[in-house]
């Protein structure tokens, strides 16, 4: 875990200096971006935010989901009370660690937007999306050391291999979720920006809060993130079940008449979960727009944009670290020697809420964000039509 680590804060460090050298070389001395005065080194600053940014918010990351902190030693204790203490101080944890990344990310929009308005802001992102090679390797070292423990347990290898698995498993726990919060910054930034770009093509000035069509978008934007992971949630509950009832069913026929087990139709239950059941969220996401330019106007789907994006951001952060929390509250229990006590039995119960918070709704988040954001970027011109000249729906001037 401290390797991994180290591997991203060599490579922020070394990126830094880099940056400048290489905006010295590319761009001229002194240039302008809407209007506003630049100069190589106004162009590195917001990199150099969405870079560092990005590092605070992987150590912030790694503070509320591993087990070498307190967080995550907090709920593995209160598990030994009930699992319903566990889930509550896992949920408390997940909102708290929204706090810093939130300021990270404030603090980079402000700065950036203010040198170099939305460009500043794509720089940002990419400032953030500059250490992901690192990143990507971080991200790829959970679902590896998870599988190698799953491949040891089936394998009926000895208790001191399955030890050092645990130990892995609970790292790659940590290092995920610092992917994950590496994905959801950059998500918001790239957001932000392909929501700049959506402001010119659809012809808006400013995005006023006070317009009620503004502000209505402002409301069903904030309510996507969690209709959407409803949904997500939802299928996954209904795969489990399936999933559940196989086993037993197999599990019956293996015990009673020694059948061998199907594993093909284990994984055609997830399979085709996996893909029928995001044909509702998948509409969910690309139709808002639309459905709120064509009705309500242009500025209510820039409203809309805006909501899901603010929602969307404490959403995904919060889901992803409370996953990881209470998955690793399980392993701290079991390193602990205690496993298969009540205690555990508990943890094992925040672990099966917490996975698909964490590997299910949490990171789909992203793809609400960005994906509303370029539907509208692509139909902008299509939703400017269908509004009025002061932003509302254009079938409301039939009736004036």
């Amino acid at each position: 875990e401290k390797a991994l680590k180290g591997v991203l804060v060599i490579s922020t460090i070394l990126e830094t200096p880099f940056i400048y050298g290489t905006a010295v070389w590319a761009l001229p001395a002194e240039f302008k971006i809407s209007g506003l005065e630049a100069t190589p080194l106004t162009a590195s600053i917001p990199i150099w935010l969405g870079l560092w940014s990005g590092l605070v918010i992987g150590y912030t990351t790694e503070y509320y989901t591993s087990h070498s902190y307190n967080p995550v030693r907090n709920i593995a204790n209160s598990q030994a009370t009930s699992a319903a203490t566990g889930i509550i101080f896992g949920l408390a944890v997940g909102y708290n660690s929204c706090v810093v990344p939130t300021l990270c990310l404030g603090i980079t929009v402000l700065v950036a937007h203010s040198l170099l308005s939305m460009y500043g802001i794509a720089l940002a992102a990419l400032g953030m999306l500059s250490t992901m090679t690192m990143g990507l390797t971080i991200d790829a070292y959970g679902p590896i050391s998870d599988n190698a423990g799953g491949i040891a347990e089936m394998s009926e290898l000895s208790m001191e291999v399955r030890k050092i698995t645990d130990s892995l498993d609970a790292a790659g726990n940590t290092t995920a979720a610092i992917g994950k919060g590496f994905a959801i910054g950059s998500a918001a930034l790239v957001s932000l920006a392909l929501f700049g770009a959506y402001t010119v093509r659809a012809g808006i000035k400013t995005v006023d809060v006070l317009d009620p069509w503004t502000f209505t978008g402002l409301l069903l934007g904030g309510m996507i993130p969690f209709a959407f992971s409803a949904m997500t949630m939802t299928s996954v509950g209904y795969a489990a079940q399936d999933m559940v009832e196989e086993c037993r069913s197999q599990f019956k026929a293996i015990l009673q008449q020694g059948a061998k087990p199907d594993y093909d139709r284990c994984i055609r239950i997830s399979t085709e979960a996996s893909l029928k059941e995001m044909i509702a969220p998948g509409l969910l996401v690309m139709l808002s727009p639309l459905v709120a330019g064509v009705l309500f106007g242009k500025n209510c789907t820039a409203g809309l944009l805006t909501g899901a994006l603010i929602s969307g951001v404490q959403m995904a952060i919060s889901m992803s670290n409370t996953g990881g929390a209470w998955d690793n509250a399980k392993k701290y229990i079991e390193a602990t020697g205690t496993k298969g006590s009540e205690q555990h039995k508990n943890a094992v119960t925040g672990d099966t809420v917490g996975d698909p918070l964490k590997d299910t709704s949490g990171p789909a988040i992203n793809i609400v964000m960005k994906l509303s954001a370029i539907i509208s970027l692509v139909f902008g011109g299509f939703i400017a039509r269908w509004s009025s000249e002061d932003g509302g729906p254009y079938w409301l001037t039939h009736f004036q």
